[in-house]
This record gives C-alpha cells, structure tokens and sequence, in this order.
C-alpha cells in the first residue's frame, strides 16, 4: 500500500510540475507576443485640410473607431472581465491624456494601417488587420478629422491582463488580439474600388469594417472571439439575406440594437453604403450556415 500511494504521489507531482511549466510557458508566450516590436516605416500619406475631407474622415470615424473608443472618441472602457483582464482603448483627441497630442502622421499610419504603436508594439484589439484595406484617401481623411476632432480629457487606465488572460490568450482562445502578428506589412498596397452602389465597393466596406470576425470568412456563420458571444448569423444567400429586400435589410440596420452586433455603428452609414453592402452580400455564393 505504500508503494502504492508513493507512486500516486509522485505521478501527481509530476502533473502538477507539468501543469505549472505549461501555465508559465503560455503567460510567457503571450507576454512575448504582446511585447515584440515590429519595425514598421509605413510611406509617407497625403493629409488633406479641407472642410470637406474632414467631414467625410468623421463620418469614417463615427462608423469605424466609436464603437470602441466612445462617440466622442476619447476612450471608453474596452475590456472589464478583472479575472481576465481590464483594456481601456485609448483617448485619441489632443486632450489631456490623449494620444492625439504627441502622435505624428506616420504614427497614425502605424497605429490604424499595422496595428502597432509609435515604439513599434502590438496594439491590443485594434483591427488593422481589417483597416490595412483602407484606400490611401480614407484613411487621410480619418487622419485627418482625427488631428482635428475638439480636445477631451480622458486619462485612460492603464492596461492590466492577468495571469489566466495570459494562458488563455496564449491557447488562441481570444483569436488574434495583435493583429500586427497577421498583417503582411510590406505587402503591395491593395487597390481599393470608387465610392459606388456596386458590389466591388460593398465588399470593400464589408472587408474594411471586419464582418468576417464573427460571421466567419465566408460569411456563412462564425464566432466572434469575445469571450460569451453567439453564433454570428449566415449573411450569405443561404442564410438570413434570403428572406430581406434591400430595404428591409437597410431597415434592420437602422433600426435593430444588439449587444454583440454594432448595429448603432452601423447605421450611421449612408443608405447608398448599406445598399452597396447587400449588393455584395447577394453576390455571394448560397452557402450552408456554419453552426459551429
């Protein structure tokens, strides 16, 4: 009997040593991951000043960057799970606290274009993965209202990701939270299609505003990496726009509200933008909803 129990006790030791070199071996691969420096020297852009640009940059914005970092967008809290961890996304006016005041334009590239910031790190949760689409034009125009947008003070909390946020970001379970890691920087830059209700230009914005990260990369269904969230639905012809006309889906948009789907974002798009988002979700191939 004793031999027995020693030999317990030792393979229990021995999966518990284990356990722990694999806990620490994730944190550390995360910390890595959030830590790694990318150098990024992105070409210089053209920043436009006119009254008009800055308008079309702040409709850009309203769609694009409030629904993470506030109408008004000087940051707001991101993330609050305290066991997982607690982002805030950062204030992007020129007031106190915020980035606007010391970042360059090439910084703005980087920031929105590669996800990294001014030192060259990973940003957590910026989507540039889906901005690196935007054309030189739009993002010149966000630049733009962005260097121009009325000064709020917001300090924002420093970032805190705890151990168990650590190891489960290291296991993948929070998808790509660097998006700098996916992003091929030197790449040609891709030739984004005219302002039009067409189906070149719906794919554009379907592409630039990320609907691939919950409905999956065919659109036929997925699931969004935030921690709780349902299946994204089937926008394909196989699915849920089978039944809307263009109307109708122009409706939904405006009007429907849901805490995992930015419908709010949404509707702040032109219904000439919304038109040209269904023409292209109608080109797409009938394809069976992803159920899991």
């Amino acid at each position: 009997m004793k031999k027995i129990l020693k030999l317990v006790g030792i393979v229990l030791s021995s999966l518990i040593v284990l356990l722990v070199v694999a806990v620490m071996g994730l944190s550390a691969s995360a910390r890595a991951r959030f830590n790694r420096v990318y150098d990024i020297q992105p070409a210089a852009l053209v920043i436009p000043g006119d009254a008009e640009s800055i308008a079309k940059g702040e409709h850009i914005a309203s769609i694009y960057c409030a629904n993470c970092h506030g109408d008004n967008i000087a940051g707001e809290v991101f993330f609050n799970e305290p066991v997982l961890a607690v982002i805030d996304s950062p204030n992007l006016t020129t007031g106190e606290g915020g980035i606007g005041a010391v970042y360059s334009d090439l910084d703005w590239v980087r920031a929105i274009r590669h996800g990294v910031d001014p030192q060259g790190r990973g940003l957590f949760g910026m989507p540039s993965k889906d901005f690196y689409y935007f054309s030189d034009e739009d993002l010149g125009n966000i630049i733009a209202y962005l260097k121009t947008v009325s000064p709020v003070d917001n300090q924002s909390n420093t970032s805190e990701v705890t151990l168990i946020g650590n190891v489960l970001t290291g296991l993948g379970l929070f998808g790509d939270v660097i998006n700098a890691e996916n992003i091929t920087h030197t790449a040609p830059r891709p030739i984004a299609p005219a302002r039009a209700v067409s189906v070149a230009y719906g794919g554009y914005l379907v592409t630039t505003v990320g609907c691939a990260t919950c409905h999956g990369e065919q659109l036929a269904g997925g699931l969004s990496p935030v921690p709780g969230s349902p299946l994204g639905p089937n926008m394909t012809p196989g699915g849920v726009l089978a039944d809307w006309t263009q109307q109708e889906f122009i409706n939904i948009i405006r009007v429907r509200r849901s805490e995992w789907m930015p419908f709010e974002s949404f509707s702040k798009m032109s219904d000439d933008e919304l038109a040209a988002i269904f023409l292209y979700l109608q080109s797409l191939p009938e394809l069976a909803t992803v159920v899991k």
